[in-house]
């Protein structure tokens, strides 16, 4: 199946690239280093979209992977997965208020000395 193919091509992504940055996002963060929003950014974006790749090829192939029964369906497939939309949005939504904080104190006029 092509659909085998497209999993493992993910799943490498996951491992190889989300995983380290997770790491790093979070060394990041306990070491107050400046650039840990932007991982944060990055790392929830990638997550979004891995999520929404995941939903979107289940729905293409007619949900034949996934569990019909209500239960299994509606609060382990959507529900536990959804929270990996809920999680890392509320992540993406805080890094660019962050981000957006940060730069709006970069852009203020220097303040004239006494």
């Amino acid at each position: 199946h092509r659909s085998d193919d497209f999993t493992v091509a993910m799943e490498s992504v996951t491992a190889w690239v989300w995983g380290p940055l997770s790491l790093g996002t979070v060394l990041a963060f306990l070491r107050q280093h400046p650039a840990r929003f932007v991982l944060q950014l990055l790392l929830s974006l990638g997550q979004i979209y891995g999520d929404i790749l995941y939903f979107v090829t289940a729905a293409q192939a007619g949900w034949a992977y996934s569990d019909p029964r209500p239960l299994y369906f509606w609060v382990y497939f959507v529900a536990i997965n959804g929270l990996w939309l809920l999680i890392p949005g509320a992540l993406l939504l805080d890094a660019g208020l962050q981000l957006a904080r940060a730069q709006r104190l970069l852009d203020q006029p220097p303040k004239k000395g006494l």
